[in-house]
């Protein structure tokens, strides 16, 4: 493990939220920080860090599993799902706020969606 993600889980770690309805740009689901919610996907979160060039570790989950959130060795928040992986903020609070909020979180693309 690494500082940023051990930072995180003695922080946030066991905050659940429960939410629903409308948010700014998205509807708002309900997330929960757990570390131990990630811990059957090491593959996914190894593939992707490969990606970005960073580890990532498990943050905790959205919609009761429906996506993972993860967070890298510069403590940068991500949610992955069915539909891809979604930058959620530059650290745990920006992605709080993000998923709060219901605001539209970046797309991560590869350099064949760009081409």
């Amino acid at each position: 493990m690494f500082p940023a993600a051990v930072e995180a889980w003695a922080e946030f770690g066991g905050l659940a939220f429960d939410l629903t309805g409308p948010g700014r740009q998205l509807a708002r689901t309900p997330f929960l920080l757990d570390p131990l919610c990630g811990l059957h996907q090491p593959r996914t979160l190894l593939d992707l860090g490969r990606a970005l060039g960073s580890r990532l570790a498990p943050l905790g989950e959205e919609a009761y599993g429906q996506a993972l959130l993860a967070v890298d060795e510069e403590g940068r928040v991500y949610s992955l799902d069915h539909t891809g992986e979604w930058f959620l903020g530059h650290g745990i609070d920006q992605a709080i706020s993000t998923l709060i909020l219901g605001t539209a979180p970046e797309r991560l693309r590869t350099s064949e969606d760009c081409g």
